[in-house]
C-alpha cells in the first residue's frame, strides 16, 4: 500500500470497472450494504436502501440507534452495491459488478436539504408522489438522513465458475 494514499489499488486490475459503470450502478442498484465502525471497534454493516448525487450517497434512518450512535464516533465508512447479476446464454455462472465506496458520513441537518434529498431518495422506491408526499407529511421530521462523501471508490465484475 502506497503510504502516500490510504486507499489500495486493486489488486485484480483487468477485472475493474470504469468510472461510468460504477457510477451507473450506484444510480440503479436497489440496495446495498453500509458499514461503519461499532461498538468496541467491531464492524456493523447494514444492509440499506440508497439513493446516489454527485459523488453522495443517502440512506434514511431512525434518530438514534447502532448505526448512529457509530457514526457520532467515527465518520468513516464503506459502501457496497451490487448490480444485478447477468448470465451468458448457455452458461450456469453469473456474472456479477459490485462497486465499494470509501467516504465520511454525516447526519444532514439543514431541515431544507434534508427534506429536498428525503424526497428524491423515495422518489426511487415509492410507486407515486401522491403516496410519497403523504409519507413526507407523516413521517419526513422523525427520520434521520445520512450522508456519505466518497473519497474512494473502484468497481470489480467478477465470474462466479
Amino acid at each position: 500500500m502506497n503510504p502516500d494514499n490510504m486507499f489500495r489499488p486493486m489488486r485484480r486490475f483487468k477485472q475493474q470497472l470504469t468510472e461510468q459503470e460504477c457510477v451507473d450502478i450506484l444510480n440503479n442498484a436497489y440496495r446495498g450494504f453500509l458499514s461503519v465502525i461499532g461498538d468496541g471497534g467491531y464492524p456493523y454493516t447494514i444492509p440499506i436502501n440508497f439513493y446516489h448525487e454527485d459523488g453522495k450517497l443517502y440512506f434514511h434512518s431512525a434518530k438514534e440507534g447502532h448505526k448512529i450512535d457509530s457514526l457520532r464516533a467515527c465518520d468513516k465508512a464503506c459502501f457496497t452495491a451490487l448490480a444485478e447479476p447477468e448470465k451468458e446464454p448457455g452458461d450456469w455462472w453469473y456474472h456479477v459488478k459490485s462497486v465499494i465506496c470509501f467516504g465520511r458520513l454525516r447526519e444532514v441537518t439543514d431541515p431544507e436539504t434534508h427534506d429536498e434529498k428525503l424526497r428524491k431518495f423515495g422518489g426511487k422506491y415509492f410507486p407515486g408522489v401522491d403516496l410519497l408526499e403523504e409519507e413526507m407529511r407523516h413521517s419526513a421530521h422523525r427520520a434521520a438522513l445520512l450522508e456519505l462523501t466518497i473519497e474512494h471508490c473502484t468497481g470489480k465484475q467478477i465470474q462466479e465458475k
